[in-house]
């Protein structure tokens, strides 16, 4: 009941900070975030335990559902080249950038650990540069290349995830095994995507009539979807994005007006509550994890953190422009001209997408969730080493990745843009 009394409490504190932060002309992102450090701070204020399953089941399912819904599926398949990269490319390389530089930099860390905390750290979060970034004018390439990355970036981390920590357990990583489990879970998340997808349409035509009826299956069927997926041992993340995709469609084509309208309210109300929540949360967990180590070694974690989160940013931008320029080249050859593989002109970015996507790397609620869920113990009973470590430095990277990159992104965008208003 405490728990229920807290989020309740959170919830009209984060709407009036949400009020406060458009007033101020600061990005909510990151005034929740540090409305939330400052509320943990205050004396006597009961710690609030973050359930880790219960994170993934609330916040992923309505909000990746909706992200998938609202984006255009004809850009995302576009741009699919350029997500994928990302999303599934990028993912392992920062895993394993970050695990190499931590190997090296973090006395006490051996390499299985490093690479539980590179999985950690691996993918971003789209909603903190989306909702800092609004209102900056982004490209329609660039808004679909980050949204489309963080509809499938979750899934490639939590693979990595689940093999870094079955290292530390003493299981042995085997290449073949891991790919071949990546790509069991993904096709598998899609096939529970389209099956929930089918068996929705047939159940909002048999209720079409009843509009209370198909807005609270709209409602449900995210977290249903989730929870079958998980429970099959796929891809959660990749049933649910499915599932968008699929209604959207279904939306466009057979739902009047007046229904879109509501259901889009609905949603609005839903993508905004959880939104606020979670980065209320990320800024109160870092009292609670400062409680778990001692103090002396907190700055030297801080300054972990805050390299690491630079070695993630260097790694996205060498990827990125990359990527831009693979691209670019692809356009340029007269080879693909006029053949299937011809690039066009379309999926290509600019160098100020380019700096501007590398930037927007951002961690947030899923690698907060990921290293609180670290399990407590091994199967011999001992410890899991350096726990309360990872999970400091991961707070710490979050916070200084939401309010450091997230207040240095408007003000390059700003820049770019009056530098492409002189030419």
């Amino acid at each position: 009941m405490e728990n229920y009394t807290a989020i309740l409490t959170l919830l009209g504190i984060m709407i009036i900070l949400h009020v406060i932060s458009d007033r101020v002309k600061i990005s909510s992102p990151i005034f929740l975030v540090l409305g939330g450090v400052g509320l943990g701070f205050i004396p006597d204020i009961p710690p609030l335990s973050i359930n880790p399953e219960i994170i993934f089941l609330l916040f992923l399912p309505p909000l990746l559902y909706d992200a998938s819904f609202n984006i255009s599926f004809k850009a995302f398949k576009e741009h699919l080249g350029t997500i994928s990269s990302l999303a599934i490319g990028l993912v392992f390389l920062t895993t394993a950038g970050i695990a190499v530089f931590a190997r090296f930099l973090i006395p006490g860390i051996d390499w299985p650990l490093a690479f539980v905390l590179g999985a950690i750290l691996a993918s971003t979060d789209a909603v903190a540069a989306i909702g800092i970034t609004k209102g900056l004018k982004l490209s329609h390439t660039t808004t679909t290349i980050l949204e489309g990355e963080s509809l499938i970036n979750d899934a490639s981390a939590l693979v990595a995830y689940r093999f870094a920590v079955a290292a530390v357990t003493g299981t042995a990583f085997v290449l073949w095994k891991a790919s071949l489990t990546f790509l069991i879970l993904m096709a598998g998340g899609f096939l529970v995507g389209v099956v929930m997808a089918k068996t929705l349409q047939f159940l909002l035509r048999f209720v079409r009539g009843h509009t209370m009826a198909v807005l609270s299956f709209t409602l449900l069927a995210p977290f249903i979807t989730y929870l079958i997926a998980e429970e099959l041992h796929c891809s959660g993340v990749i049933a649910v994005v499915v599932l968008g995709f699929g209604i959207s469609r279904l939306s466009s084509l057979k739902f009047p007006e007046s229904l879109r309208q509501q259901s889009r309210t609905i949603w609005e109300i839903v993508v905004f509550l959880l939104n606020g929540l979670i980065f209320i949360l990320i800024g109160l967990e870092l009292p609670a994890v400062i409680k778990s180590i001692p103090a002396s070694p907190l700055l030297q974690y801080s300054a972990y953190a805050f390299l690491i989160t630079l070695v993630a940013v260097l790694i996205r931008t060498l990827r990125v422009f990359l990527k831009k320029n693979s691209l670019q080249r692809a356009f340029n050859h007269p080879k693909f001209k006029n053949t299937r593989r011809e690039i066009p002109a379309s999926v290509l970015f600019t160098t100020r997408e380019s700096l501007i996507i590398s930037l927007s790397g951002m961690r947030g609620i899923v690698s907060l969730a990921v290293a609180i869920g670290l399990p407590h113990v091994l199967e011999d009973g001992t410890p899991f080493p350096m726990r309360s470590e990872i999970i400091y430095i991961t707070t710490v990277a979050v916070l200084v990745s939401i309010v450091g990159q997230g207040l240095l992104l408007p003000f390059l965008i700003k820049k770019l843009n009056k530098s492409s208003g002189d030419l």
